[in-house]
């Protein structure tokens, strides 16, 4: 097995030591689908079309993942075809066609079999967007979320470099007398703003809040509305580019049914 401890190892290492704890769970899930998977394939890849290697175990088919190509290397002995991917794009790929996955398997300490349920429980999980809502605030407060939630934030917002600049948290008292939390986006890169809701949204999804509601709303940082938030708000600073960004929005395929407050238990 590999020397090198990943963040898909802590997470699994987490979740073995508390297996029935929801919410390492759901960090693990959330580790799996934001980082960039090796899927190992029948053949080279032709163009955009891939032909992922499926074993037939005792327990049903499986494609086989790999957090670190030398992990894919050391299970295969050699050269292999593979391709880089988003975990959220696997996940996509095997909704709904009974195949699970196999994750590190006999190479890393987070060797193990995920089933097709877990692959079409995060597929839903994913694909759980946002909803478009209008409303008019009255007063900000400062915040009051768990702790769960802001590293959740803290954490999409980390990788979301050259969308925007900065994100303030606050509560919010609407007219009506509703009362929540929003989040601002400031100087939201033009193109970006679906990307950004998403990710907020996986931010709430995979904190392990039971039934946590978040409003998104994106101001250029110079709006009266973004100055008050930030008076009694939590601020996040997005880290600046390394290079030019270019908006992407996440694949996130379409899945139906089952409860995204409840992940799957790994084996």
């Amino acid at each position: 097995m590999s020397d090198v401890t990943t963040l898909l190892d802590a997470a699994h290492a987490a979740v073995s030591a508390d297996p029935e704890n929801e919410a390492l769970r759901l960090r693990f899930f959330e580790r799996l689908a934001d980082g960039e998977m090796v899927l190992l394939l029948e053949r080279e890849a032709m163009g955009e079309s891939l032909e992922p290697r499926i074993f037939d175990l005792e327990d049903g088919p499986v494609v086989l993942v790999f957090d670190r190509e030398e992990r894919l290397a050391s299970f295969t002995g050699g050269i292999a075809p593979y391709a880089a991917l988003p975990g959220r794009v696997i996940a996509g790929l095997l909704k709904g066609q009974g195949i699970g996955m196999g994750v590190n398997l006999g190479v890393a300490p987070s060797s193990m079999l995920l089933p097709p349920e877990a692959m079409d429980w995060l597929a839903q999980t994913l694909d759980s967007g946002p909803e478009a809502v209008e409303a008019r605030p009255q007063e900000f407060l400062a915040p009051m979320v768990p702790e769960a939630l802001i590293a959740a934030l803290d954490g999409k917002l980390a990788r979301a470099s050259g969308l925007a600049a900065a994100a303030v948290l606050a509560g919010v008292v609407y007219a009506g007398g509703r009362r929540g939390h929003l989040l601002a986006v400031l100087d939201a890169v033009e193109g970006a703003e679906a990307a950004l809701a998403r990710a907020m949204n996986e931010a709430l999804v995979f904190s392990g809040i039971d039934a946590g509601e978040l409003d998104v709303v994106f101001l250029a940082g110079g709006d009266p509305a973004a100055i008050a938030m930030a008076r009694v708000g939590l601020r996040f600073d997005l880290p600046a580019p390394q290079t030019p960004a270019t908006p992407a929005t996440p694949a996130a395929p379409a899945a139906p049914g089952m409860d995204p407050s409840r992940p799957p238990k790994l084996r």
